[in-house]
């Protein structure tokens, strides 16, 4: 039986093994997702006993993501967002180091028909999401604007990222009137009924996406959908980084279809 699972802490609340278990079921693979919760200053040693257990991958997530960038071997995406959040076992060598927060929002913009060849697309947020979804649009042909809070850390990311610029959010208005692509990639709307964007600010030709996923429909996709937007949950972000580190551990196409209804059915 292959052995996968979830490094973070706390992990309680994580709405992966219900997807990736619908998953095995679907392939009709001998497998099981498990959580792990190591002590913060353990994660080296959590890391270590997996590989040393045979287990085949790990998703990880906060507060690890930058930790197991340095304890494994990352590839060059990883490397350059500076965050891995899946390890594979199933090499000769070291564990390697993934991270498909990138891929995951592309492929849900895609899902949705969003092009992003030639497009400017402005990321609300320079945190770790920032971060990974900032990569995955400028490798993907996007001109990215990012916005943040703390104007120096935009700056600083976008130093970092092809073809992006940093911005202040006081400058966000009239980044949107010429935006193809919005993502807010902060948490701003998922403990309150708040948005990062004001609503007059959105347009009909814009598509958004909202990496919160609790709740589903937040006021900003509220307030996009209003405005004739296009619109993205965060489930699907969710979603497709899932479907990414399936493929990456099985070799297998993920099960897409069932995946998503028990992402869905355990919001």
């Amino acid at each position: 039986m292959d052995v996968f699972g979830l490094l973070g802490n706390p992990v309680g609340h994580s709405l992966s093994p219900p997807m990736h278990e619908a998953a095995y079921d679907e392939l009709g693979l001998d497998a099981r997702y498990v959580t792990f919760e190591p002590a913060p200053d353990d994660i080296e040693a959590a890391i270590d006993g997996a590989d040393t257990l045979g287990i085949t991958g790990l998703n990880v997530t906060i507060p690890f993501k930058r930790d197991a960038l340095e304890i494994v071997e990352p590839d060059e995406l990883a490397a350059r967002i500076g965050a891995v959040n899946t390890i594979d076992f199933s090499g000769r060598g070291a564990p390697t180091g993934h991270n498909t927060d990138a891929v995951g929002a592309l492929r849900a913009l895609r899902d949705h028909d969003v092009s992003l060849e030639g497009a400017h697309a402005v990321v609300v947020g320079a945190g770790g999401a920032g971060r990974a979804i900032s990569f995955g649009l400028a490798d993907a042909g996007a001109t990215v604007s990012i916005a943040n809070r703390t104007v120096s850390t935009a700056h600083d990311l976008a130093d970092d990222v092809p073809d992006a610029t940093g911005y202040g959010l006081d400058e966000l208005e009239a980044l949107i009137a010429d935006a193809d692509v919005l993502v807010n990639a902060t948490s701003v709307g998922m403990e309150e009924d708040a948005t990062p964007v004001p609503a007059d600010a959105l347009h009909g030709d814009l598509a958004v996406m909202d990496a919160v996923y609790r709740p589903l429909e937040t006021r900003l996709l509220s307030d996009a959908a209003a405005a004739g937007a296009t619109t993205v949950d965060g489930a699907w972000m969710l979603l497709y980084q899932g479907v990414e580190a399936l493929e990456l551990w099985t070799g297998e196409d993920a099960p897409v279809e069932a995946m998503n209804e028990a992402l869905r059915s355990s919001l």
